[in-house]
């Protein structure tokens, strides 16, 4: 096996060197040194050969313009982090293109067979635009950034400042109380 001269350098040295020269040579080192580990995490979410290899590329790239902004003392485990999140968001920009399409197609079917079955799908989401803006101000702010601008956990904790535990909460209680809103509006208006 060949051995790197860099190789009895640890993780957090590595980072250091980084830190004072500014010269990208030495998160190429961490990055090669965890190649294999991102190329498995991008394989067990992507379930894709070459899905992965891309995502492992476009990680590589994340990591170079994303290093400068955090403290990070356990590389390997942030390293994780971003591959994950990234494979995480790539997976739900697929599944909501895909729903996409399902739902135009839905659509287009519904339309012809039951015009009236689309308004009311059309009311269901003006209702539920409306019942956004009843949310608490936290709540209305993380589902925003997660369902309708596609943000990541940690992108959501980034841009709120809340930490993550935080956001993953908001969104859950924003989501059922949104569920509430628009189930109480559509009773209110099945009674008038």
């Amino acid at each position: 096996m060949k051995t790197n001269r860099y190789d009895s350098l640890s993780d957090n040295e590595l980072l250091v060197n980084y830190h004072q020269s500014k010269d990208p040579q030495w998160i190429g080192i961490l990055l090669e040194r965890y190649t294999l580990l991102l190329l498995g995490v991008c394989i067990k979410y992507l379930k894709n050969e070459e899905e992965a290899k891309d995502a492992v590329q476009q990680v590589f790239l994340k990591v170079l313009t994303e290093v400068t902004k955090y403290k990070i003392d356990f590389f390997k485990s942030w390293l994780y982090m971003v591959a994950k999140n990234h494979c995480l968001m790539n997976l739900r920009a697929q599944q909501g293109k895909h729903m996409k399409e399902l739902s135009e197609e839905a659509a287009i079917e519904q339309h012809e067979t039951d015009r009236n079955d689309l308004l009311a799908n059309e009311k269901t989401y003006l209702l539920l635009e409306q019942s956004v803006h009843e949310l608490n101000v936290e709540q209305k702010q993380c589902v925003t950034l997660f369902y309708l601008e596609k943000k990541s956990y940690q992108q959501i904790t980034e841009a709120t400042g809340f930490n993550l535990m935080q956001v993953k909460s908001h969104i859950q209680n924003g989501k059922r109380n949104l569920r509430m809103l628009v189930e109480k509006k559509i009773k209110q208006q099945q009674q008038d």
